[in-house]
């Protein structure tokens, strides 16, 4: 199937009722229950799912699904290890969100979460997302929003950069911003500042910036895995349902 064409709706029926997956076609109505929606989703369920569907999916959203579901499964059997679960579990979002687009050079990380996060939250009609903000990680969130360590002004100020003397106030503005989304429920805003926050964080581990197993930043390795570990088989997930949309054109594609 050429890339970016849209595939037919797939009815997914799931081995064993305890799955917990929304059905794919017409209402996508989520079927998870109370039990799966607190555990969340993980690499087993998805990769049953993927293997009824996959045949119908474009060949950039069948690359982006096969590769994000790789390392889910390498993040799940390093649980134990919070830094390199984090790791896994960004190379896994990575590989559902990136774009290998001619003018990608000129966005900014940030854009591009933007536009990523409005189209999944397009389709999460079950509110998945939103339940995991409120019920699971309410508190997680607002400690990270809280930390200027993962806040890259206060590193930009830190380093010397010009323009970043008002930093702290840039925090505070994003901080009241952020405590006001969750108030009124802006789930968006809300997802794409905790990803912005999350990539700072994912900067200072991949680029040397942080020791294995420090207590410096043990708090916010620990809740980013989490996080991550809970909401990318949500992505993962909406992602299989709609085939239809056009995902892009993942970073360096199969070539034979």
């Amino acid at each position: 199937m050429a890339s970016g064409s849209q595939a037919p709706a797939l009815q997914y029926t799931p081995t064993d009722d305890r799955l917990g997956i929304r059905a794919v076609g017409g209402g996508k109505k989520s079927i998870m229950t109370e039990k799966e929606t607190e555990k969340g989703l993980g690499f087993a369920t998805l990769k049953d799912k993927q293997r009824q569907l996959r045949e119908g999916f474009p060949i950039n959203l069948g690359l982006r699904v096969h590769r994000s579901l790789s390392w889910l499964q390498r993040a799940e059997q390093v649980s134990d290890d919070p830094d390199a679960a984090f790791i896994f579990l960004w190379i896994a979002f990575n590989a559902a969100y990136a774009e290998d687009a001619p003018d990608a050079a000129i966005y900014s990380e940030r854009s591009v979460f933007d536009g990523f996060f409005a189209r999944i939250l397009s389709f999460d009609t079950d509110q998945l997302i939103y339940k995991a903000i409120w019920r699971k990680f309410s508190g997680s969130i607002r400690l990270l929003i809280d930390n200027r360590f993962v806040f890259q002004p206060f590193w930009n100020r830190h380093n010397g950069l010009t323009g970043f003397d008002d930093w702290e106030e840039r925090f505070n503005k994003s901080r009241k911003r952020l405590h006001e989304a969750l108030a009124s429920n802006d789930t968006k805003l809300i997802l794409t500042t905790v990803f912005d926050r999350l990539y700072v964080l994912r900067n200072q581990v991949v680029h040397g910036g942080a020791t294995w197993n420090s207590s410096v930043n043990r708090a916010q390795i620990k809740d980013g895995a989490e996080i991550l570990a809970f909401l990318i088989p949500i992505f993962i997930d909406l992602m299989m349902d709609n085939p239809e949309m056009v995902w892009g054109a993942p970073h360096y594609p199969v070539i034979e």
